[in-house]
């Protein structure tokens, strides 16, 4: 799938900022009942394990995207689909092969034309930091050593290797040391060379973009620039997106090899103001890139939208993967105990930034979990087992985001706290231009607010797009100097019509 008018290959593509994407993590999304390959599989609704196989595929996958177009899905992001030896296929053996237990090959071929014939695109997840042992070359490093053809192929400090003796260190380079994942050794060209050719190898055969794994542990100058050159050359308008934990400055902007990464620094300020002190504790990872404070008030979370508005251009906010949970953290209905005004506060933020949206399987059903493999459950499918209500909002944001221009503008203004201001219960900001802008307000706190805005802000007669806050004329309630008031229930927000003068 390609756009009439491509974009500047530094550029990120235009589709982006109008998308609204979706995470599957596929051997727990669908099951088709065409694949029996004899794989012992576990429960669908038994609590997943590390190891097991709950029997997914892509042609659930395909099976099930009217649910995805009846939400509004434009984009679907697939956790790895190559053949590996691990339900999360982070361990790839056959870069150039689909997994056999997900359908292989025609399930793919088939999954890329359904999804393009639902005008959606289908980014994948690229894992060439390291391989794993089962994986050619380094299985002929197993065999046959020092003497291997593809020695090179890996950072060996000692022979013999063992790779399935886990008693003692790995004697070569590994992710995280771990003896099932060595790290491949991209000084090497004709390392360097199969990686480029397998990023471009899978754009050619139908995907829209990459989604690639810890990128950052790949330190050889010019490898994620020649890899950009290579996939943008197969589509100009492909999407290459980084897992960055921290900030991210020096992966995108003008001149760097990506267009977005996953934004876990709004996803733990989101966090940390729509759930704030009333979350799980149990449910938080222990990493310190993700690092949210509990109870987080209005004007500090102003500043830190004020600080990603200042260290990305606007065209990279418009590129952003914007994300509340994902395979990696616990779920926002674990991570919110359960509460559903907190994971509506915490959805409708999502929505209203700079940036593309991204929902993790089930999130939209109430599909809970705690920490990995937790956050990895099946997905509910019996209407019975899903909030309906939760669904029904979601719908409602997705479409609100699709028919209102200044959400999908990666312009945002704050309003209110102002800096230096009290901390406050109530985030007010602008988004969009001219006649498009629009006005956000969103109370995080168990008590109501009221906000007096400055004159000129909005239209006390403004048209209110979504939410249960109002506004009122400020000379009624004796405030001089202030032409307009919102009133916000607890937990609420509003969202109004408010263009430029």
């Amino acid at each position: 799938m390609s756009d009439h008018a491509p974009t500047p290959r530094s550029a990120p593509p235009n589709w982006v900022r109008d998308a609204v994407f979706y995470q599957i993590f596929p051997d727990r999304f669908g099951r088709s009942g065409m694949v029996d390959l004899g794989v012992r599989i576990e429960d669908w609704d038994a609590p997943p394990s590390f190891h097991g196989y709950k029997g997914g595929d892509l042609w659930g996958v395909i099976d099930r995207l009217g649910h995805l177009e009846d939400l509004g899905v434009t984009a679907i992001w697939l956790n790895p689909i190559f053949q590996s030896a691990s339900n999360h296929r982070y361990h790839t053996h056959d870069y150039h092969r689909i997994d056999p237990i997900l359908g292989g090959d025609a399930a793919f071929d088939a999954l890329v034309d359904a999804v393009h014939d639902r005008g959606m695109r289908l980014i994948l997840d690229g894992v060439f930091n390291h391989a794993s042992r089962g994986f050619f070359p380094f299985s002929d490093i197993a065999e046959h050593q020092e003497k291997s053809a593809f020695v090179d192929w890996f950072r060996v400090r000692e022979f013999p290797i063992a790779p399935y003796d886990e008693s003692t260190p790995a004697t070569y380079d590994a992710w995280w040391g771990l003896h099932a994942l060595p790290a491949f050794n991209t000084e090497h060209e004709a390392v360097r060379e199969f990686l480029w050719g397998v990023g471009q190898h899978w754009i050619e055969r139908g995907a829209d973009g990459w989604r690639l794994d810890v990128p950052n542990e790949i330190a050889t100058p010019g490898f994620w620039d020649e890899f950009r050159a290579r996939v943008r050359r197969a589509n100009p308008n492909a999407y290459i997106t980084g897992e960055i934990w921290s900030e991210a400055t020096e992966w995108v902007g003008e001149g760097k090899p990506f267009d977005g990464v996953m934004n876990y620094k709004l996803t733990t300020a989101i966090i940390a103001f729509a759930v704030g002190n009333r979350l799980n504790p149990e449910a938080i990872l222990d990493n310190h890139d993700y690092d949210i404070t509990p109870g987080l008030h209005a004007g500090e979370f102003a500043d830190r939208m004020d600080w990603l508005a200042d260290i990305y251009d606007p065209s990279t906010r418009g590129a952003m993967l914007n994300l509340l949970d994902s395979h990696d953290t616990a779920r926002i209905q674990t991570i919110a105990n359960d509460d559903p005004d907190l994971v509506r506060l915490a959805l409708l933020l999502l929505f209203v930034m700079p940036g593309a949206p991204c929902l993790y399987y089930g999130t939209e059903v109430g599909l809970a979990g705690g920490p990995d493999p937790d956050c990895r459950r099946g997905m509910l499918w019996d209407a019975e087992d899903q909030d309906l209500e939760l669904l029904e909002f979601v719908r409602t944001l997705v479409a609100l985001r699709h028919e209102t221009p200044a959400l999908r503008d990666p312009a945002m203004e704050r309003i209110g706290p102002e800096p230096g201001s009290d901390f406050g219960r109530t985030w007010v900001a602008a988004r969009g231009s001219g006649d498009q802008r629009v006005l956000i307000a969103v109370n995080h706190a168990d008590e109501p607010d009221d906000v007096p805005l400055r004159s000129g802000v909005v239209d006390p007669a403004a048209e209110r797009l979504h939410g249960s806050a109002h506004l009122v004329d400020s000379s009624a309630t004796g405030r001089p100097g202030r032409a307009v008031t919102i009133v916000l229930p607890p937990r609420s927000w509003g969202i109004w019509s408010a263009p430029d003068d």
